[in-house]
């Protein structure tokens, strides 16, 4: 599996408000290794801990099952890069273009963002919310 990126290389919310489409309208939180939980139904005001129990369950990688597939976007322009998706819609990783050798195949994005997801999942460190309840 791709090593996780050290988390200095990773991403700020700066970088997910750009991605984010329709982002002012969503709340998320976002793990110390890039991986973002985006809340579409919050079901409270203490978005940190749903946001953790959602990557509790959905981000460790399991091979040979779902939790173990991604899909990668490669993202044009500013701030480019990568953003990886695994088998719940709301959980998405970025890894920074600089992150891939490049020439290398999209499979090398995506390896690195779920092995960062996965880290993300097992130490649960929030760096930032995004408050957008209202």
């Amino acid at each position: 599996m791709a090593e996780p990126q050290p988390s200095s290389q990773i991403s700020t919310p700066d970088i997910w408000r750009s991605i984010l489409i329709g982002g002012s309208k969503k709340s998320w939180v976002l793990f110390e290794h890039g991986t973002c939980v985006i809340l579409m139904n919050p079901t409270s005001d203490d978005l940190a801990t749903q946001a953790t129990d959602i990557l509790k369950e959905w981000g460790p990688v399991r091979a040979g099952s779902s939790a173990g597939d991604f899909n990668v976007i490669e993202l044009e322009g500013n701030p480019g890069g990568y953003v990886v998706e695994g088998h719940h819609d709301d959980v998405l990783n970025y890894v920074p273009a600089e992150a891939v050798e490049e020439g290398a195949s999209d499979m090398v994005a995506g390896l690195i963002g779920r092995g960062n997801r996965d880290v993300d999942a097992s130490e649960l460190k929030v760096v930032h919310i995004e408050d957008n309840l209202g």
